[in-house]
Formats: C-alpha cells, sequence, structure tokens
C-alpha cells in the first residue's frame, strides 16, 4: 500500500461531497478559511494533516461531506494549493475530477493586501488583479501597486 493509500484511509468514505488531495502540508486550516468553514455551521469535515507525499514531501487532504464546490472556491483554492487535485463523490464514488486552472492571472479572487493600493479605494471600482509570478512557492504580484502579497493576509482579503 503506497503512502497516499495509506493517508486516504485514515479517514472513512464519505458518501457525497468533495476531497481535496495534495494540499501542501500545514495549509488545510488556510483551505477551511477559503471555503469560510468555521466549525459551527458547517457539514461534516475530516482532515489529515502533513502525511507523506511523494509530489510534495508532506501534504494534507480534506473531505467535506455532502458539499461540492464552486468554481469560485477552486479559485480561490489555487492561492494555497495551486496542484491540488478536486474529486465529487457522490454514493460513495469518485463522479467527477476537477483541477485548479491557473493561469498567468487571478481576477477578482482577492483584495491586494496593502491599504493604499489604488484597488482598494471605494472611489476608483477596479477589478482585483493578481499576477501570478511562480506556483512554487505561490508568488502573487498586485497589478496595481507592483507589491508582492502575503498569502496569510490575502486568504484574510477574499472577496
Amino acid at each position: 500500500m503506497t503512502a497516499d493509500e495509506q493517508a486516504m484511509r485514515r479517514v472513512t468514505a464519505i458518501r457525497n461531497g468533495t476531497v481535496i488531495d495534495h494540499i501542501p502540508g500545514g495549509m488545510v486550516l488556510q483551505a477551511l478559511q477559503i471555503f469560510n468553514v468555521d466549525g459551527r455551521h458547517s457539514n461534516p469535515i475530516s482532515l489529515v494533516m502533513n502525511v507523506p507525499s511523494r509530489k510534495l514531501g508532506t501534504k494534507d487532504i480534506l473531505k467535506i461531506e455532502d458539499r461540492e464546490l464552486t468554481q469560485e472556491e477552486l479559485d480561490r483554492l489555487a492561492l494555497i494549493a495551486p496542484m491540488a487535485s478536486v474529486s465529487i463523490i457522490r454514493n460513495y464514488s469518485v463522479a467527477e475530477k476537477l483541477s485548479i486552472q491557473l493561469g498567468d492571472e487571478m481576477i477578482n479572487v482577492a483584495h491586494c493586501v496593502y491599504s493604499n493600493c489604488i484597488s482598494n479605494a471605494e472611489r476608483e471600482p477596479l477589478p482585483h488583479r493578481l499576477k501570478v509570478l511562480n506556483t512554487s512557492p505561490m508568488t502573487l504580484q498586485c497589478h496595481y501597486c507592483g507589491r508582492n502579497q502575503n498569502l496569510d493576509r490575502l486568504v484574510k482579503n477574499l472577496l
């Protein structure tokens, strides 16, 4: 049995919902933030953190029962896990496999983290544009002010 198979078996199967695999190790809590999961008003969730992965070294896995991710949520997930694989589960079987499509730019996913950036001015209703400079490690730059973005702060600035 491979390390990936062992990691998947640490948590029971779900009937319907979403399984996100290959989240970089230690980032699953940020993924929960991205999906607005606070533990008080959500579906059952299973997570596995820091399991061995040949692809990433360590990875996290997230299972959200009775919820299928939207494309908008996948776009947000790209901030922390651009190489994640997403499986939609229906009746205990994989119904769809989704991949995150990360282009050269992310538009209207998050605000620039710098409060004095023109994109944050209410009088200037501009689209929020972040250039993708690198995916490993994820490096984003505001299109308008040219400053690199802190991912921890950026997750808190999601639209």
